[in-house]
């Protein structure tokens, strides 16, 4: 009679304050809560989430481990161990769906390549949410992360996608860290074209979210929105 494997589970994190319940399905926060051991990209907010979704253990007595920044198969190996001895794991990222534009995605790759069961489960995507909300193309879409932080390397890159978004009618999306959300604001309003469209998607699902989609010509009109250190999705889509 084999012995019955663990399964990874990637768990879905809030994107800010938001209490749990509006954000994860029932089903989902029943799961995590019964879960005893984790991988994590940061075990101080590992633990807040943990203590957000009301966690019937002892946060001491959970096993949470940290994603090596030098991800070997030895490494990896060692975090899915758990799962030999038939414990599930859960995945979480700081924030959103793990393994989406955060790290993870090899210890999935891993756990595929043992012949585990990987379970996702539905939560935010900051990404598909700003793609809802933006009113741009959402059949043809590419994420790009961060762009370059020097400035003439970035405003050659702000050109490159914009180039490409037009050629393939395709939805460029991006991220800053939020300290620099006003300076890549001003970089989109001096190097995209009048008539490409610009949606900014700030704090979603939080009690400060707001979406603005507007193209470059009426941007440059308007006052600029508060983006300082705010957490903010930039999306644009040339014609």
């Amino acid at each position: 009679m084999s012995t019955r494997r663990g399964a990874l589970f990637l768990v879905p994190v809030s994107l800010g304050d938001t209490t749990c319940a509006h954000i994860l399905p029932n089903e989902v926060q029943a799961i995590a809560r019964r879960l005893r051991h984790f991988v994590v990209e940061n075990a101080k907010t590992a633990r807040s989430e943990l203590k957000r979704l009301d966690h019937p253990g002892p946060l001491r007595d959970i096993d949470i481990q940290v994603l090596p920044e030098k991800d070997s198969s030895a490494a990896l190996d060692a975090l899915l161990a758990p799962t030999l001895q038939g414990h599930d794991i859960g995945l979480m990222s700081e924030a959103g769906c793990p393994a989406v534009a955060d790290p993870g995605a090899r210890l999935v790759a891993r756990a595929h390549a043992l012949g585990l069961e990987v379970r996702p489960l539905v939560g935010p995507s900051s990404i598909l949410l700003a793609l809802m909300a933006s009113g741009l193309n959402g059949q043809s879409f590419a994420f790009n992360g961060y762009l370059p932080v020097a400035d003439s390397e970035r405003n050659g890159r702000i050109r490159q996608i914009e180039d490409e978004s037009r050629r393939l009618q395709r939805t460029q999306i991006f991220i800053e860290t939020p300290y620099r959300n006003e300076r890549l604001f001003d970089a989109l309003l001096a190097n995209c074209r009048p008539t490409t469209r610009l949606c900014i998607a700030r704090e979603l699902t939080t009690d400060n979210e707001w979406v603005g989609s507007a193209s470059i010509a009426d941007w440059r009109m308007k006052p600029k929105p508060d983006l300082a250190k705010r957490p903010t999705l930039f999306l644009i889509l040339a014609n």
